[in-house]
């Protein structure tokens, strides 16, 4: 006959191995909620916002030179700027895009 403490021992042993193991799940949940999903939507967002600047768009690249492209390289994966009144051309890779200022009328 086996006691009847040494079963509840056992039995709450388990449970707190389960409940501990619901508490790791719930943290890194919430550091899913908190941290990665937000940062990979932003990724996608901006690697969107880089694969629709066509030519004519303001763009500031990330090094912080201003331009408008006047040429789109797809085999390069580049655009060439025009930045200045003197008209200086810069090749630039499209990584390296910060900000597409200009505003599209077809979105909204």
């Amino acid at each position: 006959m086996m006691n009847p403490m040494v079963l509840d021992a056992s039995a709450g042993g388990g449970m707190n191995l389960i409940v501990m193991l619901l508490v790791y799940a719930a943290f890194f949940l919430v550091l899913y909620l908190v941290f990665f999903r937000p940062q990979n939507k932003k990724k996608k967002k901006e690697a969107e916002m880089r694969k629709s600047a066509q030519v004519g768009d303001e763009i500031t690249t990330i090094g912080g030179i201003s331009g408008r492209i006047v040429a789109v390289k797809d085999e390069t994966e580049s655009v060439i700027i025009e930045t200045g009144s003197d008209k200086s051309r810069i090749r630039v890779k499209r990584w390296a895009i910060g900000s597409v200022d200009t505003v599209h009328e077809d979105e909204g």
